[in-house]
């Protein structure tokens, strides 16, 4: 994916997750902010990774690893989201 087209991906997904954002609670945004892959979801990412950067990913691998990297994605933008709440409701 170019630059241009994952800003305008980015800038699409943000629009979809917005009333997913007006529903956020200071409880809520705190958890969005904990999420954290488990273990065995970060080892293979790692590994994912490594191998996309030796280029010896097999096709199957490359598609796991987008997911992975696509997910990331959705979850920094919610964090994103988590983290305005909370500075526009600090007292919340």
């Amino acid at each position: 994916m170019t630059m241009s087209s994952k800003a305008v991906a980015a800038s699409l997904l943000s629009g979809l997750m917005e009333p997913l954002a007006r529903c956020l609670t200071p409880a809520s945004a705190r958890e969005i902010l904990a999420l954290r892959p488990d273990e065995p979801a970060r080892r293979r990412m790692e590994e994912l990774a490594s191998k996309s950067n030796e280029g010896s990913l097999t096709p199957e691998e490359r598609a796991e690893h987008q997911f992975f990297v696509e997910v990331g994605d959705m979850v920094a933008l919610l964090q994103a989201k988590a983290r305005r709440f909370l500075a526009e409701h600090p007292g919340a």
